[in-house]
């Protein structure tokens, strides 16, 4: 779990991305249990309502399951589930505005393709 959270964001949110953040990156695995909403809540001194909301959300999504008495587990699928879903939200948040900008610069697709290739040195003088 991180340290803070952000004041700027619902902290429901932010607990329901740190979960997803984990599952992606393989620090909690498929079958896992994960911290309960009074776990959070003890954690970052919270209502366990607020975590609540948070992971069950995740258990909408088919990312959590609840074992009754037992917890919240990680789905089978819940690392691909997230991956696309994350694919498609860097789609509609960055792609989709790249081209659209591009288009407005009557770029090429060459050109585009070119300026996604190149190295990061060119702005590090």
């Amino acid at each position: 779990m991180k340290n803070t959270l952000d004041e700027n964001k619902p902290i429901f949110l932010q607990i329901k991305e740190q979960l997803e953040d984990s599952i992606i990156n393989g620090s909690i695995k498929t079958g896992e249990r994960v911290p309960s909403t009074n776990e959070f809540a003890a954690y970052y001194k919270i209502n366990p309502a607020t975590a609540a909301k948070g992971i069950n959300e995740l258990v909408t999504e088919f990312i959590l399951y609840k074992r009754r008495g037992v917890g919240m587990f990680v789905t089978e699928n819940a690392k691909e589930i997230l991956i696309e879903k994350r694919k498609q939200t860097f789609y509609e948040n960055y792609i989709l505005p790249l081209k659209r900008e591009a288009k407005k610069l009557h770029m090429s697709k060459n050109e585009l393709m070119e300026m996604m290739e190149r190295e990061g040195t060119d702005n590090e003088n």
